[in-house]
């Protein structure tokens, strides 16, 4: 196991030996982050567009989606030590039941100010669902295997997320029933993570808090952090840019269920590229890609091929993760692997609430076009700053 060294640094080892795979953790995983993906996946496009519905502005749908992250943000300072004081198997267990809880005061509360600690809420209990089973895959997946595992992950992810807004086409987005519809799922999602082995369900190595990990790899949390404003900004405000480009409100919807099937088909692909070729260079591919599909969405959105096009950039931009989650497991080990992942949803919530904020502030200032244009020029920004620093991690 690793531990931090006397003088209070991270140390880092490579992670990179062969062992068999254990699928039973390795379910228990994807059941848990299933659970952070729909509950992310149906609850963004169902607020927003309930916000859109009753003339609320961009900006302050742009705020409340905000408010998830900053949930997401505060709940990775403490994910470690949870962790190591209770044991990974009961806090998610926890967690994902309070997921479920949460869903149900949406409607029990359906006014906008009340969403705003109801949505924090819900960013603290799946941020830590989140950091647990990145922990629990990363753990789990040796070798030459880990890039294809943390692909399958990644698929488990996109499909759940991908369910969220189709429950909305399916039901609309009035009343009880598409948050309970959510609150049921969250809670059939929970059974898997009971199976989880007792060996893994506790922390055997020395507390690392986050703060002493994040030095180590600023390249690669800079790519999560980019990352997470391209979610941010697709989660809160695809569907409205839908709406507000002439959709009705079940065709914006689909647009992230679109986007979010190019995850699914896109990232066991790529997680075997990169396990096989450079994952820096995988990573590279996969922003440069994501750049041209937003240049190129204002001109789709209208036409039919925009379905093709979410499809690439939806692979292309949460590839990004599949890949800098394989490089975080290549790199790390026991007590650090758990503050790296703690790491990842902290700076995933702090990218997220960025997004949320700028996609908001961008359309309102610009109209629609603001919300590709904004996160093509962060994208663009990122590549300047990476391949200027070619080399470093």
């Amino acid at each position: 196991m690793c531990a931090p060294r006397g003088d209070g640094v991270v140390s880092e080892h490579r992670n990179t030996e062969e062992g068999p795979v254990h699928w039973r953790n390795l379910i228990a995983a994807c059941a848990a982050v299933c659970v952070f993906a729909f509950s992310l996946g149906e609850v963004f496009p169902l607020l927003s567009l309930n916000m859109e519905q009753q003339g609320v502005s961009a900006r302050v749908i742009g705020f409340n989606t905000a408010t998830a992250m900053i949930g997401i943000l505060v709940a990775g300072l403490f994910i470690p030590k949870l962790s190591h004081a209770f044991g990974a198997k009961p806090l998610a267990l926890t967690m994902a039941f309070a997921t479920a809880a949460i869903f149900l005061l949406y409607p029990t509360f359906p006014t906008l100010w009340a969403w705003f600690p109801v949505r924090f809420c819900q960013g603290m209990t799946v941020a830590t669902l989140f950091a647990l089973s990145e922990a629990w895959v990363l753990s789990n997946a040796k070798g030459a295997l880990r890039g294809l595992i943390v692909g399958i992950y990644a698929t488990c992810i996109s499909a759940t997320f991908g369910v969220g807004p189709a429950v909305i086409s399916w039901v609309g987005i009035e009343g009880f029933l598409p948050f309970g519809i959510g609150a049921a799922v969250l809670c059939l999602a929970a059974l898997p993570i009971a199976a989880l082995s007792s060996e893994a369900s506790h922390a055997e190595y020395d507390h690392v808090p986050i703060w002493q990990f994040m030095p180590r790899a600023p390249l690669l949390l800079g790519a999560i952090f980019v990352h997470a404003i391209f979610d941010g900004g697709m989660l809160g405000f695809l569907s409205v840019y839908g709406v507000r480009s002439g959709m009705d409100v079940a065709e914006a919807a689909r647009l992230l269920t679109v986007l979010s099937f190019g995850n699914v088909a896109f990232q066991i692909p790529i997680g075997w590229i990169a396990g096989r070729t450079s994952k820096p260079i995988a990573m590279l591919v996969c922003f440069a890609v994501a750049s041209v599909g937003l240049f190129l969405l204002p001109l789709a959105i209208t036409a039919a091929w925009v379905w093709p096009l979410l499809l690439v950039l939806g692979a292309a931009g949460f590839g990004i993760y599949t890949i800098g989650l394989a490089m975080l497991g290549d790199r790390f080990t026991g007590a650090e692997l758990i503050a790296g992942t703690s790491a990842f949803s902290t700076v995933w919530g702090l990218g997220a609430l960025t997004g949320s904020v700028v996609c908001g502030f961008a359309m309102d200032l610009l109209g629609p076009r603001g919300f590709p244009e904004a996160l093509l020029a962060i994208f663009l920004a990122y590549l300047a700053v990476r391949l200027a620093m070619r080399g470093a991690r």
